[in-house]
């Protein structure tokens, strides 16, 4: 059964930070390609970051330089680290894995800045 179980979400305020966690099972985590994405409401879903199974990186542009996404293979578990954040980062945010034609999604984490 495969699971993707994201954690870390709250609400902070502007400028705080957050890590995300999405711990992951039943797949072969370490050849995925592993992403987070997040959608605020009215919007469309829209990825913020991946990191491939080599550990390359991606970043949407708003992301870059305030976000680090990261792997820990032995633990199947992908992060993403936020800092500086701001209210327009307020979504749910999903953890996503996809290699070929497998595409395997968690529930969502709700993140909020506010003051």
């Amino acid at each position: 059964q495969v699971q993707l179980v994201e954690s870390g979400g709250g609400l902070v305020q502007p400028g705080g930070s957050l890590r995300l966690s999405c711990a992951c099972s039943g797949f072969t985590f370490s050849t995925y390609t592993m992403s987070w994405l997040r959608q605020a409401p009215g919007k469309q879903r829209q990825l913020v970051a991946y990191i491939s199974k080599s550990g390359h990186t991606n970043y949407e542009d708003s992301a870059t330089g305030r976000f680090t996404i990261s792997r820990d293979n032995a633990k199947n578990t992908v992060y993403l680290q936020m800092n500086s954040l701001k209210p327009e980062d307020t979504a749910v945010y999903y953890c996503r894995g996809i290699m070929g034609p497998n595409v395997y999604w968690g529930q969502g984490t709700q993140v909020t800045v506010s003051s």
